[in-house]
């Protein structure tokens, strides 16, 4: 097994399909309209529009996963993959952990 971990709060991991992109995009969208930017019903906007929507997607999806290996491979389902997702327009530098149990 391997555990993915993310050390930030506005970004998330998630396994979904990536055969086809429309997936991705669909993806956005609902989480755009779940958590909009600019909404005047947030108060922590001291560092942007796309902050609170942020911190908001990042718990929905959460922070980390964790994977079955076999053979030295990843055993992901046939269309699945692991999505990092950077909800802020600019984030930055963000690390990973990535912690092997064999």
């Amino acid at each position: 097994m391997i555990n993915i971990f993310v050390k930030h709060t506005s970004a998330g991991l998630m396994i979904n399909e990536n055969a086809d992109p429309d997936v991705h995009t669909d993806l956005n969208t609902l989480l755009d309209r779940v958590a909009p930017e600019n909404d005047p019903f947030y108060t922590h906007t001291l560092e942007g529009p796309d902050d609170m929507p942020a911190h908001f997607k990042s718990a929905i999806l959460g922070h980390s996963l964790t994977v079955p290996v076999s053979r030295g491979r990843l055993n992901l389902g046939t269309w699945q993959s692991i999505y990092f997702c950077e909800f802020r327009t600019r984030g930055g530098n963000r690390r990973l952990v990535l912690t092997l149990y064999y």
